[in-house]
């Protein structure tokens, strides 16, 4: 079955078109789709016209499987796809309103040693439809529409590597995006990324207005390779290079993610590598005391000495917070559920 939410507004009108149907019915298809209703939700189109089209396309690829609510409201689903498959998301909520974490992927192949996404492997990319229908059923969720939406922010920051899964991701984007469907704003959105060197310069030419956020954990690349496999076809400088075209081409601000690791990557000298690293760039330093993976077997840094660590970022002027801790009691690491559910241990 083909997805609708992978078809585009005009797109949607050259499918009503060849079903010779009346040109008005994209639009009522359209809201529809946006608002995440299934084919038996929707009054305003005629019952055979739903049946027609149902026998080539779906309406909803994923539902929600399961929910777990936070003390702090962070709230942690794990969806069900059509094909049986899942995937995670996380909903957290701030004074400027709501964020939505989404996967781009089932699984993982980039095998970084901290996280608990890639512990099963890559399944399969998802789709663009299936990304944006994290962000729809979220909304619906939450009681929003198209016209009048919840969520206000997006992360790509779940299971998967958005990079590696290029077309798709960059559909996802344009379409959730669109002034026809739920419009968030690009700026309202930030991709995360391993450092796919090749696949980052490709973004830059996109003309998008997405926050680029890298996924650096390491000053240098002894360091870097210890943890992420990646590290080994694309050096920390050719990283940092990407970066600066990335911002000389779109101007937006990067901002480097550093999971800080007991006794890897925590020291002060670290913390000034770090600074001597990103000299001069327009960037902001998201440190993140590691959660942990049993899996895994690395402990993060205390909260104290990322505090620390963030002091000494400052007094080298580098910009830099220790990220508010939320779901930690929910599984917020990404993937984790996911393998839990695999693994019949809830």
């Amino acid at each position: 079955m083909l997805n609708l939410l992978d078809y585009s507004y005009n797109e949607i009108e050259k499918i009503i078109a060849e079903m010779g149907e009346k040109f008005f019915r994209a639009k009522q298809l359209y809201s529809a789709l946006q608002n995440y209703k299934k084919a038996d939700e929707i009054s305003n189109l005629s019952k055979s016209f739903l049946s027609e089209l149902s026998k080539t396309y779906t309406f909803c690829p994923l539902q929600i499987f399961k929910k777990f609510v936070g003390k702090d409201g962070t709230v942690k689903y794990l969806y069900k796809l059509d094909d049986g498959n899942l995937i995670e998301g996380v909903l957290m909520s701030y004074k400027y309103g709501n964020t939505i974490c989404v996967s781009t992927q089932v699984g993982c192949r980039m095998g970084c040693k901290f996280c608990a996404s890639t512990l099963n492997g890559l399944v399969r990319n998802l789709t663009a439809g299936e990304i944006l229908a994290q962000v729809l059923c979220v909304n619906k969720d939450l009681g929003g529409t198209y016209e009048n939406r919840k969520i206000t922010n997006i992360v790509l920051m779940g299971s998967g590597e958005p990079l590696d899964n290029y077309d798709n991701v960059v559909k996802f984007i344009r379409l959730v995006s669109s002034e026809k469907g739920i419009n968030i704003s690009q700026r309202n959105i930030s991709l995360s990324t391993c450092g796919l060197v090749d696949k980052i310069n490709k973004l830059a030419d996109e003309n998008l207005q997405i926050t680029l956020t890298i996924s650096l954990h390491a000053p240098n690349d002894d360091i870097r390779k210890q943890t992420m496999p990646i590290a080994n076809k694309y050096g920390i400088k050719e990283v940092i290079n990407a970066t600066k075209n990335y911002f000389n081409k779109t101007k937006r601000r990067i901002v480097f993610e550093y999971a800080l690791i007991s006794g890897v990557n925590d020291s002060f000298e670290c913390a000034e590598q770090l600074a001597y690293l990103v000299k001069g760039m327009s960037c902001h330093i998201n440190l993140i005391p590691l959660n942990e993976v049993k899996e895994r077997g690395l402990v993060g840094t205390t909260r104290k000495k990322a505090y620390a660590f963030m002091n000494k970022l400052a007094q080298l002027n580098v910009s830099a917070t220790v990220r508010r801790t939320m779901g930690e009691d929910i599984e917020g690491a990404c993937g984790q559920l996911r393998a839990k559910v695999l693994n019949n241990k809830i």
